[in-house]
């Protein structure tokens, strides 16, 4: 039973480390989104203070054309994570998994100890009645 335990202890620790993961995964996300939407009002704060909106325009600042060229990066990389995302969820989900069926298999073997041991237990005291019911019969 011993073993048992230490395979839920492990299967439980898997499963927190992959919640670890998604947490972070999507905390890395939402400051990727965070830091695009703030280069996405510098790049119109840059473009108003110039009056171009058009990156084509000879005269287009040059920190909005880097501000956009760094927007899209940080875009790229939060749809990467995304799909790391998904992974991570699924890899979670799996563990998770894993970690129900060792969990049922402890309590199906739990309950078969109980029944074994109550099943003992009912036989002793059977026993004990039957002892007791001779030694309590008359002798005719």
């Amino acid at each position: 039973m011993k073993s048992r335990d230490t395979l839920i202890r492990l299967k439980k620790f898997q499963v927190d480390e992959k919640r670890r993961k998604v947490a972070q995964i999507e905390s890395m996300i939402a400051d990727f989104d965070r830091m695009a939407g703030d280069l996405e009002r510098e790049i119109r704060v840059e473009q108003e203070r110039a009056g171009i909106s058009d990156p084509g325009h000879f005269a287009y600042p040059t920190y909005a054309k880097a501000a956009i060229q760094r927007r899209e990066n940080i875009k790229r990389s939060a749809d990467d994570l995304k799909i790391q995302l998904d992974a991570a969820k699924d890899a979670l989900a799996d563990a998770f998994e894993e970690l129900k069926k060792v969990e049922l298999l402890d309590e199906r073997d739990q309950l078969r100890e109980r029944a074994a041991e109550d099943a003992q237990e009912r036989a002793e005291m059977d026993s004990i009645g039957l002892m007791r019911s001779r030694t309590a019969a008359p002798l005719l």
